[in-house]
């Protein structure tokens, strides 16, 4: 029996893509989407989704849940490390140089500059909800109330 390596990961890439759309989130798949996504004004909630366990069971739910807030971002958006690679490698640039590169993690952008983040570090061994309660304490200083 042999498996086809990439129609599974293809299976799971479009799982986690299907994921954040439903959750309202804008794929950004090319550098140039990126640009124009991040020179909009207001905040823009930038999730860097992946394929590992983390994200999918702890980023991803935490993306969803986090946005139903009084305060919350004016723009969602995503990028998939691992997966569009000139999407991603252009949103890092964005972040900094003192950004540490990470993901799952997020980024909360206002007027095009980063002002919060979310680090692997604090999503990974950690629960959604106390995800979720990460990222409203951004919305809540950075973001207006919708």
């Amino acid at each position: 029996m042999t498996m086809n390596f990439n129609f599974y990961m293809d299976d799971i890439v479009n799982q986690a893509r299907s994921e954040m759309e439903t959750s309202g989130y804008e794929q950004l798949k090319t550098a140039e989407e990126v640009d124009a996504a991040f020179n909009r004004p207001g905040t823009t909630l930038v999730m860097v989704n992946s394929v590992c366990g983390c994200a999918g069971g702890i980023a991803r739910p935490a993306a969803s849940h986090a946005i139903h807030y009084d305060k919350r971002p004016d723009h969602l958006v995503t990028v998939f490390a691992g997966q569009d690679k000139d999407a991603t490698a252009q949103a890092r640039m964005h972040f900094g140089e003192d950004h540490i590169p990470s993901s799952p993690s997020f980024a909360l952008l206002k007027d095009g500059e980063l002002v919060a983040e979310v680090g692997r570090f604090e999503i990974e061994g950690h629960d959604p909800m106390s995800v979720v309660v990460n990222l409203q304490s951004k919305f809540e200083e950075y973001c207006e109330e919708v």
